[in-house]
């Protein structure tokens, strides 16, 4: 093989490597999760003795002609949490405060 085109081969090779190098991004950090139930609301919306949502939608409101008219706010339909539980209730029940039986 030619000696010239053995150089320009090793000089386009070490250009690529030293090119993917510097132009390497650091992986961006995975963005925060946040435990939600099925309704989109997160564990601390909802009750811890019955499991039910306290948290409120906003609905869009229309008069009589079919216009709209606003938003009211309706509570959440959500009947039990149903995401994931934190670890510390899954292997041992809570203690305090002490429950009134």
């Amino acid at each position: 093989m030619e000696p010239i085109s053995l150089l320009v081969g090793g000089v386009l090779l070490a250009a690529g490597f030293v090119a993917g190098r510097l132009g390497r991004r650091p992986p961006p950090p995975p963005p925060p999760m946040t435990p939600l139930c099925g309704c989109g609301h997160a564990l601390s919306q909802h009750d811890r003795e019955t499991s039910t949502c306290y948290a409120e939608l906003r609905r869009d409101t229309f008069d009589r002609r079919g216009r709209w008219s606003g938003h009211s706010w309706v509570p959440c339909t959500c009947r039990q949490y149903v995401g994931p539980r934190p670890i510390d209730e899954v292997f041992a029940p809570r203690l305090l405060p002490p429950s009134i039986d």
